[in-house]
């Protein structure tokens, strides 16, 4: 039983990279050559299906600090939402520098991933809050005096899409990249 236990793990991982190896190999196209539009879709694909994402700001000292959060779940246009305490770290450092990467990744399933870059801006709107809110503020007390609203403007999106045949260049791996 002991020589079975052992042989699973490297079994599994064999079974990674073949299945890797084979969707890297089924991409002929360059990124380049990728129409927009489909890596659009590829992309809202990966991100409609990844409930949580790593938002990354930058604090006082140029060091990258990166977080998980749960976006609000986004409509047709690219921009992410985030609600957030007014006190966080994060508002912080956005005020400081608005420069942000936003990424969304489940590797578990092989799907891919999507980077976005681009611009944080904190929105102190109780208004557009109060039609944002999720349920579960509602055991928060003063939830909207807590909360703030950070709107992500991409200026760029990587994305890979196993399921969608979207992988790097062939010769350097560079994923294909839309600029806004």
């Amino acid at each position: 039983m002991q020589k079975n236990h052992r042989k699973k793990p490297c079994l599994y991982v064999f079974m990674s990279l073949l299945t890797l190896l084979s969707l890297t190999g089924s991409a002929q196209n360059s990124p380049s050559s990728i129409p927009r539009d489909t890596i659009m879709q590829a992309a809202f694909e990966i991100i409609k299906s990844t409930p949580y994402c790593a938002f990354v700001t930058v604090d006082s000292a140029g060091q990258p600090q990166v977080r998980t959060m749960n976006p609000f779940p986004m409509e047709d246009k690219i921009s992410i939402w985030f609600a957030t305490s007014r006190t966080s770290r994060k508002v912080t450092e956005i005020k400081r520098n608005p420069k942000v990467s936003v990424y969304f990744a489940d590797h578990m399933q092989a799907k891919g991933y999507v980077n976005i870059t681009g611009t944080a801006e904190i929105l102190d709107d109780k208004e557009l809050l109060v039609k944002m809110k999720r349920a579960y503020w509602e055991n928060i007390p003063d939830w909207q005096n807590v909360f703030v609203l950070i709107r992500i403007t991409p200026k760029t999106l990587d994305v890979i899409n196993y399921n969608r045949g979207i992988t790097g260049h062939p010769g350097t791996n560079r994923s294909p990249t839309l600029v806004f």
